[in-house]
């Protein structure tokens, strides 16, 4: 008996046809969530400051897996191994299956003076493509924030942080926060200096990277309207294998705090398999939501933000 447990067989051998039907009848699926890493390294080589370098999983071998799998639209998370480098993401834009299929976010330095004018090029370069600046900032409590090298860690309370949330926010991003649950008050403070700005969580938070009263943290940002939890990544909240089930109540929580209506869903994966093993989980965690209110996280939330 593998670990997939009691999990419906039905949801985990489905072909791909019938998720493609069902994907239709329950509103729109979108993955907010995917990483591409082109093959051609010439092309598009990692960045010198690249913080991990993966094996190339290239536009040409995602595309007939969305189609395969019925997805409605995808948000390409440009990855740190590029840095602030965005031409596969530009290539990926270039080459997508149908008009605006993509949509992407950006990286640059948050506290480099010259990044709202970098990232204002990068927008009007790509006009109706961007849709938010991903700051990382996972370091432990007591770790010092980074001011040069690899883009992440910087402090979220140094000066140049509320300038370019100020940019972002005039060219109509959002940000997308890749956090641990100890650096949820600067989030908050920030969130509720740029009420009109949308801030995205992502992967829960990573809460199996806190203690539960700092998740108490991440949950109270759900009091903020402009504050949206990303579902996705679900293994850096749990001490399981999959399905991962000492989750459950966690989601629980999460959905209690931010509503059926500010969370969405990423990290769909890149293969069937992978897509059915994510399908089945979704349902499971989601178990206690109404079909309407799963329909809203598996995509209509994400085509309402990104897509408007």
């Amino acid at each position: 008996m593998s670990r997939l447990g009691d999990l419906s067989r039905r949801n985990l051998l489905a072909g791909a046809a019938s998720l493609a039907v069902r994907a239709a009848s329950e509103g729109p699926i979108i993955d907010t969530h995917i990483h591409l890493f082109a093959a051609d390294q010439q092309r598009f080589p990692y960045h010198p400051q690249a913080t991990y370098r993966p094996e190339p999983a290239p536009l040409e071998d995602y595309l007939p897996f969305a189609r395969e799998a019925g997805i409605d639209g995808v948000v390409i998370v440009h990855p740190e191994p590029y840095q602030d480098d965005h031409r596969y993401l530009e290539y990926c834009f270039a080459n997508e299956p149908s008009k605006l299929f993509f949509k992407g976010t950006c990286l640059f330095d948050p506290i480099d003076p010259a990044t709202p004018g970098r990232m204002e090029e990068l927008v009007r370069r790509n006009p109706g493509r961007i849709v938010a600046l991903r700051i990382h900032v996972n370091r432990e409590r007591g770790v010092p924030p980074t001011t040069t090298g690899a883009i992440r860690d910087r402090d979220l309370q140094h000066p140049q942080m509320k300038v370019t949330w100020k940019k972002a926010h005039e060219l109509g991003l959002a940000i997308q926060m890749h956090i641990i649950p100890v650096h949820a008050p600067e989030v908050r403070a920030l969130a509720e200096e740029f009420s009109g700005t949308k801030v995205i969580i992502d992967h829960l938070a990573r809460s199996g990277f806190g203690t539960p009263a700092e998740y108490a943290q991440v949950l109270e940002m759900g009091r903020l309207g402009n504050v949206i939890m990303k579902y996705s990544a679900v293994r850096y909240s749990s001490r399981e294998d999959y399905p991962h089930r000492d989750v459950r109540a966690l989601v629980r929580l999460t959905y209690d705090a931010f509503g059926p209506d500010r969370m969405i869903w990423g990290g769909l994966g890149r293969t069937m398999e992978e897509y059915r093993r994510q399908r089945a989980l979704f349902e499971e965690m989601f178990a206690f939501a109404s079909e309407r209110d799963r329909a809203k996280i598996r995509g209509a939330n994400a085509r309402r933000l990104f897509w408007g």
